[in-house]
């Protein structure tokens, strides 16, 4: 199958399948995320506490680029709603640290379970060699991933 392609057009392959992939596994996302009733910066706001857990305002700030006043708008919003939590640093009160409330863990932890079930389902009609095959370019997909984290690190 990979005879006659080189790197670059095995690559482009595979995006286009893990595109396609993506679009199977998540069909019902898009109608739980409108249900949010959340705008686009507050959804990245959530789930940049849900992937890296607390955050100080800064790099809230960051990660938008937006201003500091500007993150700070959306932050407020999202505290209204009881979705995150703001709090002064221990160890330096002049910083704002966020986090996810137990209702915004809730939330969010809601639409990845949707997503895991999908994945779920999916999997159970697999054979016992093709989860087998998954499971390694996963393990792949992952140590390249640290690999690449180690380089860019050491690039610093």
């Amino acid at each position: 199958m990979a005879e006659g392609l080189n790197k670059s057009q095995l690559i482009e392959e595979i995006l286009n399948l893990a595109e396609k992939t993506f679009r199977e596994l998540i069909p019902m996302l898009p109608k739980e995320w409108l249900q949010l009733d959340l705008t686009a910066p507050q959804i990245k706001i959530v789930l940049l506490l849900f992937l890296n857990g607390p955050s100080r305002m800064s790099v809230i700030a960051s990660s938008l680029s937006v201003t500091l006043p500007t993150a700070t708008g959306f932050v407020d919003r999202l505290v209204e709603r009881d979705i995150v939590f703001r709090e002064n640093d221990p160890d330096d009160r002049r910083v704002v640290v966020c986090r996810l409330t137990k209702n915004g863990e809730g939330m969010i932890g809601r639409l990845w379970q949707l997503a895991q079930d999908r994945l779920g389902k999916l999997l159970e009609v697999m054979s016992l060699e093709h989860l087998l095959q998954a499971r390694e370019v996963l393990e792949a997909l992952l140590a390249a991933g640290r690999a690449n984290e180690a380089a860019s690190l050491q690039v610093q």
